[in-house]
């Protein structure tokens, strides 16, 4: 038998919570690489928030997201670059061509399944 007075508490409401606030930080990160496009510099802000709370969206379907923004960064940085590196041989304006447009389909991919609430194919 239970002698102790007090209730027992379980806060449910900490998951939920958890996972407005990872759903909210995972489309500020989709805007905030879309603006990079434009100013270069928040993509950079964006990665750095990947890192950080990459950890906090273990075990979430966002985390598949954060993996997928890593992913787009990293490899839209390397074709830019060279892209970039082969102007002089007419073939960078495709390469960086290409490397927009891939750009732009996975914001768009990732911001499509985030407002659905599905994981990326990652």
């Amino acid at each position: 038998m239970n002698n102790d007075p007090s209730p027992v508490v379980l806060d449910v409401a900490a998951p939920v919570e958890k996972l407005a606030s990872l759903k909210q930080l995972t489309m500020v990160i989709y805007v905030l690489y879309a603006l990079s496009a434009f100013t270069g510099f928040t993509g950079i802000v964006a990665i750095i928030i990947n890192y950080i709370k990459r950890e906090d969206a273990a075990g979430t379907l966002y985390a598949s997201h954060f993996t997928w923004q890593i992913r787009t960064f990293w490899w839209s940085l390397v074709w830019g670059i060279l892209g970039f590196a082969t102007l002089l041989l007419g073939v960078g304006f495709v390469i960086l061509a290409v490397d927009g447009i891939w750009f732009l389909y996975r914001l768009i991919k990732g911001f499509l399944n985030w407002n659905d609430g599905k994981p990326m194919p990652v």
